[in-house]
C-alpha cells in the first residue's frame, strides 16, 4: 500500500490523475489475470487517454454554449414541413462543414429552429469540429467589446478560428449602424473559412429591418447565401409537443 501511495503522488506530480485513480483496480486485474508488464502499462495509459479525451470533450461542449435542448433524437420531422428524415440524416453527416457551406433555417417560433441548429452544432463538437452556438445578442456584444475587453477579444479569436458558428435568431437585435458594420466585418472574416448557420423568423429580404443598412445587408446576404441551403420550417410547435412528452423546455 505504501508503494501505491508513492505512485499516486508521482502521478500527481506528472499530472496524470486518471492513472492515480485507477491504479488499484488495474493492479488487481493484473494480478488476477497474470498479464505482462507491458499490458499493465498499456491499460494504465489507456485510462489516462480516455479521461483526457472526456475532459477535452466536456470543455468543448461547455465552450460551444449549446441550447438546453440540442438532442436531434427529439426533433420530429413528421410534424414539421420543410425537412425530411432523409435531409436531416444528410445534415447530421456534416460534410457541408468540410465544404464551408452555410445553412439558413427559417420559420415561426416553436417549430424547432434552435433545436435543429443546436443539435447540428452538438454533432459537430462530437465529431471534433470547432463549433459554437451563439445568440445574435451574444455575438453582437462580443463584436462591440472585442477591442476593449480581454474576454471578448478571446471569444472573438475563438469564433474566427471555428469550423462552424451558429447564430441564433438574427432578428433579436436593435437596428444600429455601428453594430451592423461590425457584424458585416465578422461575416467577411469567416466567409468561406467556416460554415455559418443562421436561424430566423424573417426572410433574408427582411433582415434590413433589423440591420438597418441596405448596402451592408446586401453584402452580408451575398456572403451568407453564396454557399447556402435555405430550410423553411413550418408546422406544429416542437416545444408544445415536447412539453406533452415530458421534455424540458428552453
Amino acid at each position: 500500500m505504501k508503494q501505491i501511495g508513492k505512485i499516486k503522488d508521482q502521478c500527481k506530480q506528472l499530472r496524470i490523475p486518471a492513472i492515480a485513480d485507477c491504479i488499484n483496480a488495474i493492479a488487481d486485474q493484473a494480478a488476477s489475470e497474470n498479464i505482462s508488464y507491458l499490458e499493465f502499462a498499456a491499460r494504465l495509459f489507456n485510462e489516462e487517454i480516455k479521461a483526457r479525451e472526456k475532459r477535452s470533450l466536456d470543455r468543448k461542449i461547455k465552450d460551444a454554449q449549446l441550447p438546453l435542448r440540442h438532442d436531434l433524437e427529439i426533433f420530429n420531422c413528421s410534424v414539421v414541413d420543410g425537412i425530411s428524415p432523409v435531409l436531416l440524416a444528410q445534415l447530421k453527416e456534416l460534410s457541408w462543414i468540410d465544404q464551408a457551406e452555410n445553412l439558413v433555417i427559417m420559420g415561426p417560433p416553436g417549430v424547432g429552429k434552435t433545436l435543429l441548429s443546436g443539435g447540428l452544432c452538438h454533432q459537430a463538437v462530437l465529431k471534433g469540429y470547432g463549433a459554437y452556438f451563439r445568440s445574435m445578442d451574444q455575438l453582437m456584444t462580443t463584436l462591440s467589446r472585442k477591442d476593449t475587453n480581454r474576454s471578448a477579444a478571446i471569444e472573438y479569436r475563438r469564433l474566427t478560428k471555428a469550423n462552424l458558428i451558429v447564430i441564433d435568431d438574427i432578428m433579436m437585435v436593435e437596428p444600429d449602424a455601428r453594430r451592423s458594420n461590425a457584424f458585416f466585418h465578422f461575416i467577411n472574416d469567416i466567409y468561406e473559412k467556416a460554415s455559418i448557420v443562421i436561424t430566423t423568423n424573417k426572410s433574408p429580404k427582411q433582415w434590413v429591418e433589423k440591420l438597418g443598412d441596405e448596402v451592408l445587408t446586401a453584402a452580408i446576404l451575398d456572403r451568407v447565401l453564396h454557399h447556402a441551403a435555405v430550410i423553411k420550417l413550418d408546422g406544429q410547435s416542437q416545444r408544445k409537443l415536447n412539453r406533452k412528452g415530458g421534455q424540458r423546455l428552453l
